[in-house]
């Protein structure tokens, strides 16, 4: 069984994305590990080149900026990694800037990869997601945050990223998949609040034509509040190895009020339902899941 990681990268630097450690959590699991690097306004492309391992594939691309509104650009990129992938590959794990895989996770990973890469009807592999806010202390618990995604694929060329790269789709169908035992620890959210205003003011062209409301927004002095979370709990488990060094370095701090529930009465009925039960009701899905 071949497996081939893919990520996109373009100001992974200024954004201060996790970037090194998630091409870390991946290599692991991969034979090859193709990082798409736009030039950008940084020293990203360097920063990998310093990983020197075998298993990475640079290819050097260009972001079409007249596509960034809605994030299409993102798919656009995604997909140009899915078709620089090895032919006799088997899968695609996709990973994303600010996404890290638990050193915990990678015996149950290659499992299921194994189980279903001969099984036609599977398409993708489901993962479940830890999403952290502010700090690596706390994790949203509500609706807000999407509680699953899939992040491996077969190697398909019928298969293609949709939207905004959040998901797959084969034309505007969702892709068939199955669930696995393991989880994507999400951490673009955990900045400090200058940090996170700078993300903010980088990556909105992705998603706004506004470019007047862009400049007012970048004009703005006032640091990120973390104010807008809907629902966290506090965080007790371990983070994934790789990451430990940049947590130690961590030179800011938040205390955020987790008993603050933002949502409405239909949300909250909806979270408890959740908690009792774990089956989200009403959940908007980039996937359909089947029991091959």
């Amino acid at each position: 069984m071949i497996i081939s990681g893919c990520i996109i990268l373009r100001n992974a630097v200024i954004n201060d994305y996790p970037f090194v450690e998630s091409i870390l959590s991946v290599l692991p699991l991969v034979d090859e590990m193709i990082v798409s690097v736009d030039k950008g306004d940084d020293n990203t492309l360097d920063v990998i080149t310093q990983i020197n391992n075998p298993k990475i594939k640079i290819i050097p691309s260009h972001w079409d900026m007249t596509k960034r509104s809605g994030g299409v650009v993102y798919a656009e990129e995604t997909n140009k990694v899915l078709d620089a992938v090895r032919s006799d590959s088997d899968w695609i794990l996709y990973i994303q800037a600010d996404e890290i895989l638990h050193e915990k996770d990678y015996p149950k990973i290659l499992e299921a990869a194994k189980l279903y890469a001969n099984h036609k009807k599977v398409k993708g592999l489901l993962f479940r997601y830890v999403h952290f806010y502010g700090t690596y202390d706390y994790i949203g618990s509500g609706r807000q945050w999407y509680n699953a995604e899939v992040r491996m694929i077969k190697n398909d060329p019928s298969i293609r990223s949709y939207k905004d790269a959040q998901g797959f789709r084969i034309g505007t169908t969702k892709i068939p998949v199955v669930d696995v035992d393991a989880e994507v620890y999400h951490y673009g959210w955990v900045k400090s609040p200058e940090k996170m205003k700078k993300k903010m003011d980088t990556t909105i062209v992705y998603y706004s034509s506004d470019d007047e409301g862009i400049k007012r927004l970048r004009a703005s002095e006032l640091s990120y509040a973390f104010d807008n979370f809907g629902k966290l709990d506090y965080y007790n488990g371990t983070h994934p190895e790789v990451m430990l060094g940049r947590i130690q370095t961590k030179n800011w701090k938040l205390d955020l009020d987790i008993s603050i529930n933002q949502y409405s009465f239909k949300d909250r009925l909806l979270n408890t339902f959740e908690k009792l039960t774990g089956l989200r009701l009403f959940d908007f899905r980039n996937y359909r899941r089947i029991n091959p």
